[in-house]
C-alpha cells in the first residue's frame, strides 16, 4: 500500500469532513451534521428507537440522546408510542421535520452538483463507484 496515497486520502477525507459540517451549520444553523443524518435516516425507516441511531451510527448513547432532545425541542421529530411494544418509544419526523429535511437535501443535491458540474461523466461514475466501495467496508468487531 502506497503510503503517500493514504496519508492523502486522510487528509482530503478529514477536510471533506470539517467541510461537511461547516456547510450543514450554514444550510440550517440549528441543524448539525449528525442532527442531519439521524433525520434522514428517520424519514426512511418507519420510526425508531433511539438505541437504534446509535447502533446503526456508532454513536455514544449520550451523543444521540441530546441530538433527540434538541431535534424534539424544535418539534422536527416527536415520540410515538410502538404498535408492537407499548413499553418502546420509537422517533418520527413530524410535518416540519419532514420540510426542513426536504430543504437541506435539495441545498445540499445543489452544491453538489455545482461542484461536480465539470467534472466528466466517467470520473464522476469512477468516484461515485470509489465512495461506495470504501463507505461499504466495515470494521471488525473490536
Amino acid at each position: 500500500m502506497a503510503a503517500e496515497a493514504v496519508e492523502t486520502i486522510q487528509r482530503e477525507m478529514t477536510s471533506f469532513a470539517r467541510r461537511a459540517r461547516a456547510t450543514a451549520g450554514r444550510m440550517h444553523p440549528e441543524l448539525s451534521l449528525v442532527s442531519y443524518t439521524l433525520l434522514a435516516h428517520l424519514e426512511g425507516s418507519d420510526g425508531c428507537r433511539a438505541t437504534d441511531l446509535a447502533a446503526h451510527y456508532g454513536l455514544d448513547k449520550s451523543t444521540v440522546s441530546r441530538q433527540v432532545t434538541a431535534l424534539e425541542r424544535a418539534a422536527l421529530i416527536e415520540r410515538r408510542v410502538d404498535p408492537d411494544d407499548h413499553r418502546v418509544q420509537l422517533l418520527h419526523l413530524t410535518d416540519p421535520g419532514r420540510r426542513i429535511l426536504a430543504q437541506v437535501t435539495e441545498s445540499r443535491r445543489t452544491a453538489f452538483q455545482e461542484r461536480l458540474e465539470d467534472w466528466p461523466s466517467e470520473d464522476l461514475e469512477r468516484f461515485a463507484a470509489y465512495l461506495v466501495r470504501y463507505n461499504g467496508w466495515s470494521a471488525p468487531e473490536d
